[in-house]
């Protein structure tokens, strides 16, 4: 079967087919929920079009987005938009219940394919280590995913997004999109500490563009001032988070606030996930990482002692770095063709 799988988030969406082709594309659904459909028809032109899906396989984190006053409502604008696109191809929505439904039912029990991408993830990509425990560790532009594994199968204590932040399951920090602010309140500086700004001039965009763990792209204006995404401007945009320019501050400067904003990230996804180790009633003998903040993931893995004797399976290397940074996409499109046959 030839399956698409659609990974709707609130800033991004991705795409993935049961053939391994996989696209992201940059949508602040909340600054225009109406062109939904026509962004995910955008999304899939590049596929190859001599080979029609089978079937659609949908999984979304934009029913979060303060354009819906509730989940509900964004579960059902999600879904129209993508039943729009399908036009008779069928629709289904994965859910944690470890299923997929039709639309319809996802419509009636919204909280249950609400949030759902990171367990299909985590069932898809579990049978790597289909015995033991494992920690999958997912970070994307905007959250981090921290989903313990028993035997290949998710063992989470939290399956809301409200249960997964009070676990430390899910943690609201990525490599794109969190404001500096929400990453600390001060910063080196000189020969002190400076506070920083409570303001939206920087991201982490900014500074791991600035460490070179992302690549400039001169074409994305989806920052904080709207202008693109090279480090000539991130410099500007970190600068101001300590209300100065680049006149006022030097590389260096930057390149130490850089350096500290990014080793309190991994501090606190290392935090997180000790939380999770914790909670778990044997070693963890795997790790599997993925999302476009591997980097960062792998040196969480290196800050835990218990984690220097796992094995690591990096799905950047395995898939590749589209599928990677699509992976929820990837995962519901091969459950899709699996387990959708005699359905379509």
């Amino acid at each position: 079967m030839h399956i698409l799988g659609l990974d709707i988030g609130g800033a991004n969406l991705k795409a993935a087919d049961s053939d391994g082709q996989a696209a992201s594309r940059s949508f602040p659904i909340w600054q225009a929920p109406e062109q939904l459909a026509n962004e995910l028809a955008l999304l899939i032109h590049d596929f190859p079009q001599g080979n029609p899906f089978d079937a659609i396989a949908v999984t979304m984190t934009a029913e979060l987005a303060d354009c819906f006053a509730t989940k509900a409502e964004g579960v059902d604008h999600i879904l129209r938009a993508v039943e729009t696109i399908a036009e008779s191809t069928p629709v289904f929505v994965w859910q944690t219940g470890a299923e997929f439904v039709t639309p319809n039912v996802a419509r009636e029990f919204p909280l249950l394919v609400a949030a759902a991408n990171w367990h299909a993830l985590a069932i898809f990509i579990g049978r790597l280590i289909p015995t033991g425990t494992a920690l999958l560790i997912d970070i994307g532009s905007t959250t981090t995913d921290i989903i313990p594994l028993l035997d290949g199968f998710p063992v989470p204590r939290g399956l809301t997004d409200v249960e997964r932040l009070q676990s430390g399951e899910l943690v609201y920090t990525g490599v794109r999109r969190t404001p500096i602010a929400a990453v600390t309140s001060d910063v080196p500086f000189h020969e002190g500490r400076c506070p920083l700004a409570a303001e939206l001039f920087a991201t982490t965009l900014d500074v791991h563009l600035l460490l070179g763990n992302l690549d400039e792209d001169s074409t994305n204006c989806e920052t904080a001032n709207g202008k693109p995404a090279t480090r000539l401007h991130a410099a500007n945009r970190l600068a101001h988070m300590i209300c100065c320019d680049t006149t006022e501050c030097t590389e260096d400067d930057l390149a130490t606030i850089s350096r500290f904003l990014a080793e309190t990230q991994i501090e606190t996804i290392t935090s997180a996930a000790m939380n999770v180790l914790n909670s778990l009633d044997a070693d963890c003998s795997a790790v599997l990482v993925s999302g476009i903040g591997s980097f960062l993931a792998n040196r969480v893995v290196q800050n835990i002692s218990t984690l220097q004797t796992a094995s690591i399976t990096q799905l950047d290397v395995d898939l590749g770095p589209a599928i990677s940074e699509a992976a929820c996409a990837y995962a519901v499109a091969q459950l899709g063709s699996e387990r959708l046959i005699g359905l379509v």
